[in-house]
Order: C-alpha cells, then sequence, then structure tokens
C-alpha cells in the first residue's frame, strides 16, 4: 500500500513528497538535517565521535525545550505531540538534539579553538574609527588640510559634508570587525595609530578620510569560543553537502556517508 499523508483535502503520497520538497527549495535543509543525524547518531557506521549525554543533561534538555515552547503541563505537551503526529520516542529524539550537537561540536573542534582563533583573530579585531566621504576629490582634499589645521573638527565637517549615514553621528563609526570593512580601509586602519588623519583615498566612487580611533583586539571569551565552534560546524556542514552534491550518481550507499 502506497504511504500518503493527509493535509487539508490534499493526500500526498511518498513519491510526490520529493518533488513537493524540491520545488519548495527544502531539499538543502532535508540534507542538511540528516547530515547532522548521521554524525551525532552513536550507531551510524559513519560517526566520527562518540556523543554521551549524561541522564540530568537529558533531563535539562528536556525541560529547556519545553520551556522554549511555552509546555506549562503534561496536557501541553500531549497536545503538541498530536498537532506535529510526533510519537515518545520521536520527542525523545528532537528534545536532546541539540545537545547531542552542541557535543558533537566540542569533541570535534573543542581542542582546536586556540589555534582556529589565531589563525583568524586579525579579521575577528574591532575598531572604532572616523569616517569622511565625498565623490569630489577637491572638496576632501580641503577639508582634510582643515582637519589637519584645526579649523573645523572631524565631527563637524562630517555631519556637513560626509555623504554616507556616518554623518549622524560626527563621523562616527563601530565598533566594527576589520572582516567588515573595505579592503583598502582595513590596511590604512591597521596601519595607523589613534589619532591619526589619514590623507584623502579613492574608495569606489568615494573619497574617504579616516582617522583611527581605538583598536580593540579579540579576546578568546566564551561568546567567542562558541561563535568560532559555529562557525567551524558551519564550514564542515557546507564541506559534507559540497561533496555530496559532487559525488558521482548511483554509487548506493556510499552517497550516504559522511567523508
Amino acid at each position: 500500500m502506497t504511504e500518503a499523508i493527509q493535509i487539508g483535502n490534499r493526500t500526498i503520497t511518498a513519491s510526490e513528497l520529493i518533488s513537493l520538497l524540491a520545488s519548495y527549495q527544502m531539499l538543502p535543509q532535508l540534507q542538511r538535517e540528516l547530515i547532522i543525524d548521521e554524525a551525532i547518531e552513536q550507531n551510524s557506521r559513519s560517526a566520527k565521535v562518540v556523543i554521551e549525554c549524561t541522564p540530568e543533561e537529558v533531563a535539562q534538555a528536556k525541560q529547556q525545550f519545553y520551556t522554549e515552547k511555552q509546555f506549562k503541563n503534561e496536557e501541553d505537551i500531549q497536545a503538541w505531540m498530536a498537532h506535529q503526529g510526533l510519537t515518545p520516542d520521536q520527542l525523545e529524539v528532537i528534545t536532546t538534539r541539540k545537545l547531542k550537537i552542541e557535543k558533537f561540536k566540542q569533541a570535534t573542534w573543542g581542542n582546536k579553538l586556540e589555534s582556529y582563533f589565531f589563525q583568524s583573530k586579525a579579521k575577528l579585531d574591532k575598531v572604532i574609527y572616523s569616517l569622511l566621504r565625498t565623490q569630489d576629490v577637491g572638496i576632501a582634499q580641503e577639508l582634510y588640510f582643515r582637519i589637519q589645521a584645526k579649523e573645523n573638527s572631524f565631527a563637524d565637517l562630517a555631519r556637513e559634508y560626509s555623504l554616507g549615514p556616518e554623518a549622524q553621528t560626527g563621523g562616527l563609526v563601530g565598533p566594527i570587525e576589520l572582516n567588515a570593512l573595505h579592503p583598502i580601509m582595513v590596511q590604512m586602519l591597521s596601519s595607523s595609530q589613534p589619532g591619526q588623519i589619514l590623507p584623502p583615498t579613492r574608495i569606489a566612487e568615494w573619497f574617504v578620510i579616516l582617522r583611527l580611533e581605538k583598536f580593540i583586539p579579540a579576546q578568546l571569551d566564551e561568546f567567542m569560543k562558541m561563535r568560532l565552534l559555529n562557525e567551524l560546524f558551519e564550514n564542515w556542514l557546507q564541506e559534507q553537502q559540497k561533496q555530496i552534491m559532487s559525488a558521482p550518481q548511483g554509487e548506493g550507499e556510499d552517497n550516504k556517508t559522511l567523508t
């Protein structure tokens, strides 16, 4: 008998489901979740690490899930399960999945965070700087000399002449990570000292005047560790998806394993 699900007045067969997932551009998300499941499933032959959760951790994960869903009692849980079409075993998987993913991240990349941080530090450092930009090189030169001669403050001239949103803040921008800036600006700010006014420089259609206000080195604190773990995890996921997409079709079981 052909398996099917009923949604409203429409009956959807298993064969139709793949086509619908593709039409709604949901196949990549399904692929992503299957890759994660294979990685955290202890019985998977391709799992690279063993994920172990204590009863206390499982109970805490369940409670956190219930709190996020705003379940007040067992009736709320049962009603949600019925609405989602879930069995108790499936609910168990859902409530502990996030915990297992976090343990997988730690087990796979936790001991690599420090080296990855130092490799990435140059793009993670932040700066606060003042910016004045115009599309007229003559105006840029004049404003630069006026700032240098202290005829006017950088902030006053930025409010009056700068053509970007920084005009609203007197030219002040940041804190912002260096990797979010144009490469030319990164080079200029990285090689300057706080308070130093940099002469007009052409960047795309603008002539910009810059002044570094403060350099803020990145720190490997708990927030940064979490961010880098997530970044390594996402990079890994994308690589797994690329490998699956580039693998020759018709390789059977080989297409289902992580490499």
